[in-house]
């Protein structure tokens, strides 16, 4: 297949056979990789906007599959699929489901037990999901957007602006979020949190 992804630093690669569920044959650059895509996020969180979901329905399998399927079921046919390889990073492809689980129970616990702020809920979701990896590719768009529904529809705050700039390409804003999650891998959510509003 003929299609030149050219990946920047904190992007994981898709292997041959993801390449190949590409549902639209006439993309050949990242670029218009990225304009497809973003038509799709873009239609995902619009249905998002029309709905109210409650907070088991978001903390769920289900749900979290579902809305990969939304954002880029219209470009991927692995949409709304976990990853069947292992990648540069996450949990082994086996342990998905479990971890997912286990997020979602604490996540439910941290909301009940009021146990961090409401933004601080949300971002540390977003950085658990990431980091277990669910899908083959977009999980850092993915894990963004649950972000904005567990802030939206379980706490009635705003979407986040998530640095208010460009993250999908290479520069400052990026590599500002970039080292805020590394700084929550290590445990320390201060700058993703700054960041995530700013």
């Amino acid at each position: 297949m003929g299609l030149d992804l050219n990946y920047i630093y904190g992007q994981t690669p898709l292997d041959e056979d993801e390449k190949e569920g590409l549902l639209i044959p006439t993309i050949a650059t990242r670029t218009e990789l990225d304009e497809f895509e973003q038509q799709n996020i873009e239609d995902a969180v619009q249905w998002i906007l029309e709905r109210s979901f409650k907070t088991d329905k978001i903390l769920s399998e289900n749900f979290i599959r579902s809305l990969h399927k939304k954002m880029f079921g219209e470009v991927w046919s692995w949409a709304g699929t976990f990853r069947k390889t292992n990648k540069n990073l996450g949990v082994d492809k086996w342990q998905i489901p479990a971890a997912l689980k286990n997020l979602c129970d604490d996540s439910h616990f941290w909301i009940k037990n009021e146990t961090f702020p409401p933004d601080e809920i949300a971002v540390r979701f977003k950085h658990r999901v990431v980091s277990i990896h669910c899908f083959p590719n977009g999980n850092g768009r993915h894990s963004r957007i649950m972000a904005d529904v567990i802030a939206h529809n379980v706490f009635g705050r705003p979407m986040f602006s998530w640095g208010a700039g460009n993250i999908i390409e290479e520069g400052g804003t990026r590599r500002k979020y970039i080292e805020a999650i590394q700084l929550a891998d290590e445990g320390s959510y201060e700058e993703l949190l700054k960041f995530a509003r700013i």
